[in-house]
């Protein structure tokens, strides 16, 4: 699949654009000004796979704690300002690795220039985000609401400032929750930019309805070769933006990393609790890195032969089951051992350590 054209940008060490894969970030949903919850929940997150943090920066006080946050992480971080450009100056010398703003919200070009004169001084990339709720009032009346053509008119507006300011070193993301204005929103954009685009549906909603959305708008633009990085938004714990993101990029052979969960719906045939069986599994091969298929499968009858292209899987029956690879069985296993003799496989075949579950 080949992907638009687009110039490289870095946050920290991590490339953005370019001939580097589709990055993976996410966003803290901590009060910033917690410093141990919030590093916790970074270390959590880059585990799983999240190669970019962003954290929200409401207050002075958050910007000391982003200070002593960036100290301990152990990925790239981006500051998230909206409404005060004296906070995204301050952060900056708190060692940010990139700058997220919303110029429709920063208060005008003096205030924006500020920020971004600072983001070049220092060598920082920045993220020019458009978004839906905060369009210019004079591109709303023009168009008639946030339509893909306004949230676009608003990016190359802000863009051609910022090449008058001498600055190329950005991103771009255009937001908004109707899946179909985003996309359409993105194509226009990427016909006439080359800067790195992020992709995204914001306020996309809890799981099933984020998902679902994410997967659409995020999808559809990645497999026309549209898009660098990606942020899936959910009402969630936002380690499962991290696995969305990675289904949806794996599902287009454009990363592959870790698990792949192949899993029947079940029938009247499944003789053993399959949906906590494979929840349980999912939750515990979260942190494993190779790229690897998993099969858990309800029933001893067809499974291994449903599931023959995974490397290693289990299928179940009323106090006894088997475990297979690629569709050949090695050995039963009682019902209640069926899910450590599964991690175990999974350990030997990577090398990496997985959480057995506790003994009952």
């Amino acid at each position: 699949m080949k992907r638009n054209a687009t110039r490289t940008i870095h946050i920290g060490s991590v490339p953005v654009g370019g001939e580097a894969p589709v990055m993976v970030q996410s966003m803290t949903n901590t009060d910033t000004r917690q410093v141990e919850t919030t590093l916790a929940q970074i270390q959590r997150l880059a585990a799983a796979g999240c190669e970019v943090v962003r954290l929200a920066v409401p207050d002075q006080k958050a910007v000391r704690a982003f200070g002593e946050i960036k100290r301990e992480s152990p990925v790239p971080l981006i500051a998230d300002i909206h409404f005060n450009h004296r906070l995204a100056l301050a952060v900056l010398d708190q060692g940010a690795d990139a700058i997220r703003i919303n110029p429709g919200n920063l208060g005008g070009a003096q205030k924006t220039r500020q920020v971004v004169n600072a983001c070049r001084e220092k060598g920082i990339s920045l993220r020019l985000g458009v978004n839906a709720g905060s369009l210019e009032e004079d591109l709303r009346a023009a168009y008639g609401g946030p339509t893909a053509p306004a949230l676009v008119a608003s990016a190359l507006r802000w863009v051609r400032q910022f090449e008058d300011w001498g600055f190329g070193d950005f991103k771009i993301s255009l937001k908004s929750s109707d899946v179909p204005v985003t996309v359409e929103a993105y194509r226009q954009l990427a016909a006439q930019v080359d800067y790195p685009l992020h992709l995204g549906v914001t306020e996309a909603g809890g799981l099933i309805a984020g998902t679902v959305k994410s997967a659409l708008g995020i999808g559809m633009l990645l497999a026309e070769g549209i898009g660098d990085t990606l942020r899936v938004s959910l009402t969630r714990d936002p380690v499962e933006e991290i696995r969305v993101a990675y289904e949806i990029l794996r599902a287009l052979h454009l990363r592959e990393r870790g698990v792949e969960l192949i899993s029947c719906p079940t029938c009247g045939r499944c003789g053993i609790n399959l949906f906590d069986l494979a929840e349980e599994a999912e939750r515990r091969l979260l942190n494993i890195v190779a790229p690897l298929k998993v099969a858990i499968m309800g029933c001893v009858v067809n499974g291994p032969g449903e599931a023959r292209e995974a490397d290693v899987g289990i299928a179940g029956g009323k106090k006894v089951g088997v475990l297979f690879k690629k569709g050949q069985l090695v050995r039963k296993v009682p019902e209640k051992d069926l899910l450590t003799a599964l991690l175990q496989e999974v350990e030997s075949l990577t090398g990496e350590k997985v959480g057995l579950p506790l003994e009952k």
